[in-house]
């Protein structure tokens, strides 16, 4: 077989495996490509190594995949992670509406629009431009961290305070989002600095030791909402049409590239930190554009890291995709690039398609279920998942990272300020003080 066949081969049937995947709450792709990652080293010494034509296509496929399908859980399941966290707020307002199919079908064409810009836009550029801007701001990284973090708490808004008697009530009522917020981010943030200087989790499986902190901070506080929620989901009504043009589309690729390209270029910015960012330098207010631009921006986020480490002259390491491939394969040079780029259209496609089929397969399925059982399946798959991949011990950080996580929840603040998890411990050790935190907290 020739090798465009089987290129075209592995691309598709990743592609079709993450899809499916996707549909099911709290799983990340990045746990199932980790387990693939073991295999592939395991045979990589005998007679059944797997060629790097094979498995960088399947993995570009599934990477594209989820980033493409992973909306379908997060909109109309509950079970969001960080990246959709911005997309979920106005997608659960459809879903309450009846409008679940066309929330998720928004995101679909802004997935599908943020492939065309990163493979005919930023792809011919990046060979050309990345390394230069690359080599200018690599020594400036942490305070541009440092500043992003500082905007992050900054613009968390009191929610209350205008109206009743002056005093320590008033006080309260304007200051508990704030200082839950804080709490939040510097609570995750001590949690962050144990996982990564001295983690628990069993040394075998030390690429999945953030992980459950993850579910815990992010998926589990958001199925046990739906659980005690007294909102019944209303019948689902199909949509004959999404009602967007090429003016929506534009606006929505301006707002979601700009966050996607922060999240997926700079270092530790996930991608709801990136919508954050453009959503407050593009100022766009129509619904319809904020549930694209966040399909935009979170396909570029996982995608456009992942492309990162194959751009000719940078191989930059950003996100676990391009850290996993990075145990396996180094890039070779324009022909890896080239194939990864047609791996990432033909998946593109591929997820696209398969969006509205599963999408209906999932609207079913809550149609005839209740909510809360499924919300209560959804959470019971999650703790399987965190105890089969990094044991009790795992289920235990897991819990640790609810606690934290439930505080948003509790006191109306944003659930982007658990991201302090990563973002706390990384500033701080690119700004060379991460040792004395270390020490304070007796992890050396």
């Amino acid at each position: 077989m020739s090798p465009f066949w089987i290129v075209l081969l592995s691309v598709s049937a990743g592609t079709v495996l993450s899809s499916v995947l996707a549909c099911l709450p709290g799983l990340h792709v990045y746990n199932v490509m980790g387990a693939m990652v073991l295999g592939i080293l395991a045979l990589e010494e005998t007679a059944f190594a797997i060629p790097s034509d094979v498995f960088l296509p399947a993995m570009t496929g599934m990477i594209v995949g989820w980033a493409m399908l992973n909306t379908i859980p997060a909109v109309l399941l509950g079970t969001p992670d960080e990246s959709a966290m911005f997309t979920v707020l106005p997608g659960q307002k459809y879903l309450m509406a009846g409008r679940g199919f066309e929330g998720t079908m928004i995101t679909a064409v802004g997935g599908l629009a943020g492939a065309f810009f990163l493979v005919c836009v930023v792809a011919p550029c990046a060979p050309r431009y990345l390394p230069v801007s690359q080599q200018v701001l690599k020594g400036h990284m942490h305070w541009v961290l440092w500043i992003i973090i500082t905007f992050m708490l900054m613009s968390e808004w009191p929610k209350g305070g205008n109206r009743g008697v002056a005093g320590w009530a008033k006080f309260y009522d304007a200051w508990k989002t704030l200082l839950a917020g804080l709490a939040t981010f510097f609570l995750a943030g001590m949690l962050g600095f144990i996982l990564l200087t001295r983690s628990p989790v069993s040394h075998e499986v030390a690429f999945q030791n953030i992980m459950p902190a993850f579910v815990g901070l992010f998926a589990i506080p958001w199925c046990l909402l739906n659980m005690i929620s007294a909102a019944d989901v209303p019948k689902q009504k199909p949509a004959k049409s999404l009602a967007i043009n090429g003016d929506v589309i534009l606006r929505s690729v301006w707002s979601g590239g700009l966050g996607g390209g922060i999240a997926a270029y700079f270092p530790i910015v996930t991608g709801g930190v990136g919508g954050m960012l453009a959503g407050h330098a593009t100022a766009q207010r129509d619904e319809r554009i904020f549930i694209m631009g966040q399909g935009v921006s979170k396909f570029i986020y996982y995608v456009g890291a992942f492309m990162l480490l194959f751009v000719p002259g940078l191989n930059l390491t950003r996100g676990g995709g391009a850290w996993m491939i990075k145990a396996l394969y180094t890039p070779a040079g324009k022909t890896d690039y080239y194939m990864i780029l047609g791996s990432i259209a033909v998946a593109s496609a591929i997820s696209y398609l398969m969006m509205e089929p599963l999408t209906r397969v999932v609207l079913r399925f809550i149609d005839r279920y209740n909510y809360r059982h499924v919300s209560t399946v959804a959470l019971a798959i999650i703790i399987v998942m965190v105890v089969a991949v990094t044991g009790w011990t795992g289920l235990f950080i897991a819990l640790v990272g609810t606690g934290i996580g439930l505080l948003p929840v509790l006191f109306g603040s944003r659930r982007l300020n658990c991201l302090g998890i990563l973002l706390l411990p990384i500033a701080c050790n690119m700004s060379g003080f991460g040792e004395v935190i270390t020490g304070w907290l007796g992890l050396t």
